[in-house]
């Protein structure tokens, strides 16, 4: 029932234990995880709930503790709170009878010590509180005194009564008895010896600390006055660097001013700048911040002070500020507390432990100009790579990497106002080329069919399908849907060319994000990305190009800017920078980072056309924000990654072996795995039986779709179909209704098993939606109508 207690715990030690407590006539006693510490008895559900939750408490100073038989006793305070508790047994009852009465005790000293130095800091002078301070001490001595003269006391009276007994026993040896009387006499004289002896030694230990004691004393006085006073020194210290900054931030408050060509013209009008005199140091929203910096399209300058005043004409519009003028704690603590599906209302359930480490890469040279030099202008999907040019994952593990912080549309699910959401949507869309910025392996080109499961409801409330729905060109449908109120899905096909020096990768396709609550609907596009350095040098990826987030049922939308990397550009490398504006393209926010470390957002109070001049000769807009909030900010790579090739946390679980999921499924590849394993030659044998495997289902499907179509000319088209070219592919592709990164069922003549193809009713393009099925067929086990890939 309780942890393991000392019969008599020391005073002010803290007490902890499981007891009984009276609830009410229906429940009775129920158990409970009380706490005895500084004078306070506090209780709780469980031992977890200590952290957050206490159940009530009750001061000991002032209660009255009473026995009701051999396990019950009651606590009281007068009236307003009564504890009825039953311990487990007599003894444990016990220990905590005694432990209360001790804190009991203490708490009531404190109280009295408390209350009279209280009287004493009324004094007007420093020197009568570090009097009474003294005074304290010199009372503790006192009474530590006298407990070492009445251990002395104690010692005297022991050696007197010990004296007496040795003589009493030695004048029985003297008279003549009976020889049973001799032998009774002769024990009792052994074991007053035994006590006599035992006793002296206890008085000499006695009479050594009552020596060390007195000593020390005066050492200890000292030690101990030398503290009071330091404290005191530092008291002082403190309360005139706080006077100090208090003067230094009301000087800083009066002197800053606006440029009066950044100011808003409305104000200059007015002269009403504020000065030194108009600032009042209870106003504490009354500043000034620094300004992000400056940008081609904007500037941004810290916004007047009259918008920090919160005023009745525009608390509503400052309080609303992203739920983050305080922090952004409180809008997801307020939506935990409503949320009935938050982790607080619920049992525990125990989480899978995820693996934290792959094997290490192994060390292989590798000529990448060899592998190259035939390929220029080549699309990387028709390079023949081997996989000593790659990373233990597939494309479609790669694109599930971008809910690595699905916590930020969980924040924006919770957003009343869609201006905020659409700041949150706009972080995610950035966060998802954090992962990226050391990765120059490539991933592996899925097979047609392959699918990746990315099932995480338990640790964070979401789950994702990616399949594989097209080979020429290469493209792959996600979906995924979170409890916490958002879906996402997208079609990405990528488009690359290798020029050389460098290889640029470009996404086509568009990624869709509905919240349930408001129905608001994001669209936008992925940046080009280009890795540099591929003959000669350290590889090294760059994010560059332009993203537009739009909401569709509001019209608001986030122009996102991914800087190129330039050797003479003074910005921060790997910059990004946007402003969120609604239907009629009035600026909100402005958003500013960098790619691979964090995004800010700063509310936006004015906006105004600069005199400064761009690069493209257009007028720079100066917007005046208040302070800058952090949106997101990446989380650390494990220890070691740069032996697991920069994995993330998450990258390093995806290939992890799972029970249940598809035959189709990524982590069954098996030059995948090989290759995790540090097995490259046997992965690139098996990675080229494979990739035969699929021409040669590839040219029996192209067989039954021509003798499907025109029986009468089943022999040449077979003939035809048994050596097909990109040539060929390429004329379907320019003859077909759809440009080639949406026209991939067609060309493949292959029908996805989760995905169908449909119209997208946003963009108007053709595009794959999950259809269903999968997650109830994982429930079922049901995989007979999975193609066979591996």
């Amino acid at each position: 029932m309780s942890e393991p207690k000392a019969p008599t715990p020391a005073p002010g030690d803290t007490y902890k234990g499981w007891l009984f407590k009276w609830t009410n006539y229906i429940k009775g006693y129920q158990r409970r995880w009380f706490v005895l510490s500084n004078g306070l008895l506090s209780y709780y559900r469980t031992q977890s709930e200590m952290g957050h939750t206490c159940r009530g408490t009750i001061n000991l100073a002032t209660a009255n503790i009473a026995v009701e038989d051999s396990c019950n006793f009651v606590i009281s305070n007068g009236g307003t709170q009564t504890y009825h508790l039953k311990a487990s047994s007599e003894v444990e009852r016990q220990r905590w009878i005694t432990a209360l009465e001790l804190a009991k005790a203490k708490a009531f000293r404190m109280q009295a010590e408390s209350d009279d130095s209280g009287d004493d800091s009324t004094s007007p002078s420093a020197s009568q509180g570090a009097g009474s301070r003294n005074s304290e001490v010199q009372s503790t001595l006192r009474t530590l005194g006298s407990k070492v003269e009445d251990l002395s006391t104690c010692n005297d009276l022991i050696a007197k009564h010990g004296s007496a007994l040795q003589r009493s026993l030695s004048e029985l040896e003297g008279i003549r008895l009976g020889g049973e009387t001799s032998e009774k006499i002769r024990q009792v004289t052994e074991r007053a010896t035994l006590f006599r002896i035992t006793s002296n030694a206890m008085i000499n230990a006695c009479r050594d600390f009552l020596a060390l004691a007195q000593a020390h004393s005066k050492r200890w006085q000292k030690a101990l006055q030398a503290e009071r006073e330091q404290r005191v020194r530092l008291e002082e210290t403190l309360e005139q660097l706080a006077k100090q900054h208090n003067h230094l931030e009301r000087a800083f408050r009066g002197a800053t001013v606006l440029p009066a060509s950044q100011s808003n013209p409305a104000i200059d009008s007015k002269g009403s700048v504020p000065g030194k005199g108009d600032v009042s140091d209870e106003d504490e929203e009354n500043e000034f911040f620094d300004a992000c910096e400056d940008v081609q399209e904007f500037i941004t300058v810290p916004a007047d002070p009259k918008y920090h005043r919160r005023s009745g004409s525009n608390v509503s519009g400052i309080s609303s500020e992203l739920g983050m003028d305080d922090g952004t704690t409180s809008l997801d603590e307020q939506s935990l507390a409503s949320n009935p599906e938050s982790p607080q209302s619920q049992e525990v359930v125990p989480v899978r432990k995820r693996r934290t480490r792959i094997p290490d890469k192994p060390n292989y040279s590798l000529n990448l100009w060899s592998i190259m030099k035939n390929c220029i202008g080549k699309e990387l999907s028709k390079i023949p790579m081997p996989v000593n040019f790659n990373e233990p994952l597939s494309m479609l593990q790669r694109l599930s990497e971008d809910l690595e912080y699905y916590e930020l549309l969980d924040r924006g699910a919770k957003c009343q106002s869609s201006l905020e959401q659409m700041c949150y949507v706009a972080a995610f869309t950035v966060s998802s080329y954090s992962t990226t910025v050391h990765r120059t392996g490539k991933p592996f080109n899925p097979l047609l069919g392959e699918t990746f499961e990315l099932d995480r409801v338990q640790e964070s409330g979401y789950r994702s399908l990616c399949e594989q729905v097209s080979h020429h060109p290469p493209a792959a449908a996600h979906h995924a849907i979170s409890e916490r109120g958002w879906t996402l899905r997208q079609e990405i096909a990528l488009a690359s060319k290798f020029r050389g020096k460098y290889l640029s990768i470009m996404p086509l396709g568009s990624i869709h994000c509905v919240f349930e609550k408001s129905n608001n609907h994001y669209t936008w596009k992925k940046v080009t990305t280009t890795v540099h350095n591929i003959i000669v040098g350290k590889l090294w990826i760059d994010q560059s190009g332009e993203i537009d987030v739009v909401n569709h049922k509001t019209g608001d939308r986030c122009h996102l800017k991914f800087a190129p990397y330039s050797y003479f550009s003074r910005d921060v490398a790997r910059k990004v920078t946007g402003v969120v504006t609604d239907k009629d393209g009035k600026a909100h926010y402005v958003l500013s980072g960098t790619w691979d470390e964090k995004m800010e957002c700063s509310r936006v109070m004015e906006s105004s056309r600069g005199g400064e001049n761009g690069a493209d000769g257009r007028q720079k807009t100066v917007y005046q924000t208040l302070k800058a909030k952090e949106l997101w900010r990446k989380t650390p790579l494990p220890e070691g990654a740069e032996d697991m090739y920069y994995f993330s946390t998450l990258a390093l679980t995806l290939n992890e072996p799972e029970e249940g999921v598809a035959p189709t499924d990524s982590r069954r590849r098996p030059d995948q795995r090989l290759m995790e394993q540090g097995r490259w030659e046997e992965a690139n044998a098996e990675k080229q039986r494979l990739e035969e495997k699929q021409r040669t289902v590839r040219r029996e499907r192209d067989r039954e779709a021509n003798r499907s179509t025109n029986p009468a000319e089943e022999a040449e088209e077979v003939e035809i179909a048994s050596e097909p070219s990109e040539t060929t592919y390429k004329t379907e592709t320019l003859h077909g209704s759809h440009p080639p990164a949406y026209s991939s069922g067609h060309q493949d003549n292959y029908k996805p098993m989760w995905f169908e193809r449909q119209i997208d009713p946003m963009t108007g393009d053709p595009t794959h939606i999950y259809r269903g099925g999968y997650w109830e067929a994982k429930e079922q086990g049901n995989w007979d109508s999975c193609p066979d890939i591996f």
